[in-house]
């Protein structure tokens, strides 16, 4: 059972911003990307209040993805990518993204927090950030 509702059409724009955001980490880079966006859309809560879908979550301005912005974005959905966002979209959830709402590429070491959020890990090339249960509970289910 999904934890959001999403079309086909936004199963396929999860896919590709996974894709997009993170190709190169490989597919559990990728997983955790989506894991990231799936919780932005539960959430409700600091950056991300009234994002209602997938498409929501994907375009919000400001605060959305840089990827939307490059022309490997708007890429065909490919099938195994499409599956890795059905897992997400299940509610799978993916160290060190389980809880995050934010991740970004550092050129170093991940900082402690960002944009005053704690730091739970990196996977591969992305920092992982998270808020707190009492800041954001709807993602701690």
């Amino acid at each position: 059972m999904a934890v959001i509702k999403a079309p086909e059409k936004h199963v396929k724009l999860l896919a590709r911003l996974m894709r997009a955001e993170a190709e190169g980490d490989g597919r559990l880079g990728m997983l955790t990307v989506g894991n990231t966006g799936v919780n932005r859309v539960i959430s409700n809560c600091l950056d991300f209040k009234d994002l209602r879908t997938i498409s929501d979550m994907v375009y919000q301005k400001p605060g959305g993805f840089e990827a939307t912005v490059k022309g490997y974005f708007y890429q065909r959905a490919r099938e195994k990518d499409i599956g890795l966002a059905r897992q997400v979209i299940k509610g799978w959830k993916y160290h060190p993204a389980s809880y995050a709402l934010w991740f970004f590429r550092p050129q170093g070491d991940c900082p402690a927090t960002w944009y005053d959020q704690r730091n739970v890990g990196r996977f591969k090339s992305h920092c992982f950030f998270a808020p707190t249960r009492e800041d954001c509970p709807q993602i701690y289910y």
